[in-house]
């Protein structure tokens, strides 16, 4: 069956209870904690800024919340509420399964933790995950949805699984060129993309700062990269640790889109921004997707 990648099948799944955390904001180095809740079956991923109490604080992740994407994916509501750098976080709800989530914080910024998505995996196993009354919703995609930008592009194409292929070039001998091309399920995510760091270049931390980002970059977060090497003591996790990242940075903002995807994602030299815009491009073509459920399909082989 086409759902048999993502482990927790056909049903919807929220956390058995609650997952907490906190940590620094990547660009606003602002301390937030952060509580993951059960929620109630088809209520999606909601964030809520229990910091803010005289306006509406709940931000649903969804296509038409994203309203800023430079170097991270920022959501926000009607209000003038939101909530900073959430990709990390929801490509791990993705992957392990997770439908339904209340994520409540008391800053502007998800923790960027260790620059990846390993510590919110962790955090999530160690919550459990319990299972709902409610059939598991994917979207099929059933005709080609592409977005090109210069040199930039990305697409989403009909698959039988969920497939992720990704393709990046910096000029620096510690990237060039680099691609990946895999089939998508919680294991591959776990063992091939999930500790893969985000990544950024010396020369522009200054320029960031300025405009109010990067400050809560550090080597324990993010790769640094400076000419023609790495930075951090440690080096690389592995040696296309970029490329793995991107993918990963994709997953998680896929993920607005409230459904696990049945179909094929290609993204070339794409960031946020243009992730965002084949989100909302898929949006607009109804016809070019449809939503699959499997539980009957699992209770008529049964």
């Amino acid at each position: 069956m086409a759902a048999d990648g993502f482990q927790s099948g056909a049903f919807q799944h929220t956390v058995k209870a609650p997952a907490l955390f906190a940590g620094v904001g990547v660009h606003t180095g602002e301390y937030t904690q952060v509580a993951v809740r059960p929620a109630a079956p088809d209520a999606g991923i909601v964030f809520v800024r229990i910091d803010i109490t005289d306006r509406d604080n709940r931000v649903p992740a969804a296509p038409e919340s994203v309203c800023k994407t430079q170097l991270g994916t920022v959501i926000g509501n009607a209000a003038g509420v939101t909530v900073a750098t959430i990709e990390h976080l929801m490509a791990a709800l993705l992957m392990s399964g997770i439908d339904n989530a209340v994520v409540e914080l008391d800053g502007p910024e998800m923790p960027i933790m260790d620059g990846s998505s390993w510590p919110f995996l962790k955090i999530l196993d160690r919550a459990g995950r319990r299972p709902q009354a409610a059939a598991r919703r994917f979207i099929e995609i059933l005709e080609t949805v592409e977005v090109v930008d210069g040199d930039k592009r990305a697409a989403l194409k009909p698959a039988m699984r969920f497939e992720v292929a990704f393709a990046i070039e910096f000029p620096t001998a510690v990237i060039g060129r680099q691609e990946i091309d895999m089939p998508m399920d919680e294991a591959v995510f776990r063992h091939e993309l999930a500790d893969c760091r985000t990544f950024g270049f010396l020369h522009e931390v200054e320029a960031l700062r300025a405009i109010g980002l990067a400050r809560g970059g550090t080597l324990e977060n993010c790769v640094v990269i400076e000419g023609d090497r790495v930075l951090n003591p440690e080096g690389l996790r592995r040696p296309d640790e970029f490329v793995r990242h991107k993918a990963l940075d994709a997953i998680g903002d896929l993920y607005v889109l409230g459904a696990p995807i049945l179909g094929r994602f290609e993204g070339e030299l794409a960031g946020h921004g243009i992730n965002n815009q084949l989100v909302r491009a898929l949006a607009a073509r109804p016809d070019a997707w449809r939503i699959r459920t499997f539980a009957d399909e699992i209770a008529v082989a049964v």
